[in-house]
């Protein structure tokens, strides 16, 4: 008999919030894990779960992911990172909807963590593609941030899942300061233009777009924080192209 739900993750050294990305996935068909070298208790933690586990060195965000998918028996595959967990109504939900699918792919809305706190409930959430058959889905090689894209019809889902990001705002600058640094020759490929108004223009936007549209000043200072780390990776992203274009023998450094 075919399986119908594949979990997939990727780990690197994620015992602290391992444990409850997998119990969280205990309803699937499997669990596939693939790690690229841990020596904290990530595997222990995996086997415990009963995850199908294999390891690999680390290709890449995207290839990485791939590698993993490609691994999976089910028809259908539920991404998640080890630092996330899918909500229990967000189980019911999924195993409802496909029993008679809608769709090829289905977005979740995540519930971010936000330094000391977890968001006001009437925080938007961020919404991403994470439940696609494995047929019609394959990750993009978009440096830093590989996501899921998917051929077919994708629709939102409303299957809460959490992410437990950084704890500390110096964690916070320090992956936004080697993320901005990933992503500077892909956007030098794409030749970007204007990168002056988006210097100026896009980490403001970000910053409101985040604060008020997405109501993280319901959060207070944790709220802000986000917002405003977010602006400022917004400006480090263009900030650091520009600097390789004037400077391009040095390159970028994180």
């Amino acid at each position: 008999m075919s399986l119908r739900i594949s979990a997939v993750v990727t780990t690197l050294d994620n015992a602290a919030t391992l444990d409850a990305c997998l119990a969280s996935l205990r309803f699937c068909d499997e669990i596939v894990l693939l790690d690229s070298g841990s020596t904290d208790a990530t595997l222990e933690i995996a086997s415990k779960h009963g995850a199908r586990i294999a390891t690999q060195p680390f290709a890449g965000y995207g290839p990485q992911k791939q590698a993993a998918i490609e691994l999976a028996q089910g028809e259908w595959i539920l991404l998640l990172d080890a630092d996330e967990s899918l909500a229990e109504d967000g189980r019911a939900t999924i195993q409802r909807e496909l029993a008679a699918p809608r769709a090829d792919g289905y977005r979740l809305p995540r519930r971010e963590w936000l330094f000391w706190r977890w968001p006001h409930p009437a925080t938007r959430p961020n919404w991403q593609l994470r439940l696609f058959r494995k047929a019609h889905g394959r990750m993009n090689m978009v440096p830093v941030h590989a996501a899921p894209v998917v051929d077919g019809t994708v629709i939102d889902l409303d299957a809460p899942f959490r992410h437990y990001g950084e704890p500390r705002l110096a964690d916070r600058v320090d992956k936004v300061n080697r993320y901005s640094s990933g992503l500077v020759e892909h956007k030098r490929e794409r030749r970007v233009r204007f990168i002056g108004l988006r210097l100026l223009l896009y980490p403001p936007l970000v910053f409101l777009k985040l604060y008020l549209g997405k109501r993280y000043f319901l959060n207070g200072w944790a709220g802000y924080f986000a917002a405003r780390t977010q602006a400022f990776y917004a400006f480090l992203k263009y900030a650091k192209v520009l600097e390789a274009t004037r400077d391009p023998g040095r390159g970028p450094r994180a």
